[in-house]
């Protein structure tokens, strides 16, 4: 498995519209439900047959800022980031419900938090997997040996 990163840099990405995205602050427990919800979804259409679950503590950790992607106002998708340092931020997970897979929202959502976290002065955005998908982004290195 290769990993990779988003040089952010090397990106010039801008923000969803006001009403596409926010930020889900101390989720309570019916937001949790729902984050959860739409993660179950996000595994079952990918068909996973082994899947790590989400724990509420991941939600709420002081380091992991979770983002809500709305579509007609309706919370459709998530990402959970971690800050690590204070140039490195970490996408540990993004999910959604893909009831309109027409909204692009994976490769949209990435875009949008490399225009975040660029803003907010980080450099780098950990991607995990270096997906097919991902190589899509502007500033995308895939990590070589230690």
């Amino acid at each position: 498995m290769k990993f990779a990163r988003i040089n952010l840099d090397q990106t010039n990405y801008s923000y969803l519209k006001d009403e596409q995205w926010g930020w889900i602050a101390d989720p309570d427990p019916a937001m949790i439900r729902k984050l959860d919800d739409i993660y179950i979804q996000y595994c079952r259409y990918k068909k996973f047959s082994s899947f790590m679950p989400i724990f509420s503590t991941e939600y709420t950790d002081r380091y992991t800022k979770v983002i809500g992607y709305y579509d007609e106002g309706e919370l459709v998708a998530f990402s959970l980031i971690k800050q690590h340092t204070r140039e490195d931020v970490e996408a540990i997970q993004f999910a959604w419900n893909y009831e309109k897979p027409k909204l692009h929202l994976g490769i949209k959502s990435l875009r949008h938090e490399c225009a975040i976290f660029r803003a907010l002065g980080f450099k780098y955005l950990w991607l995990g997997e270096a997906n097919e998908y991902k190589k899509k982004i502007d500033g995308f290195e895939v990590m070589g040996p230690a």
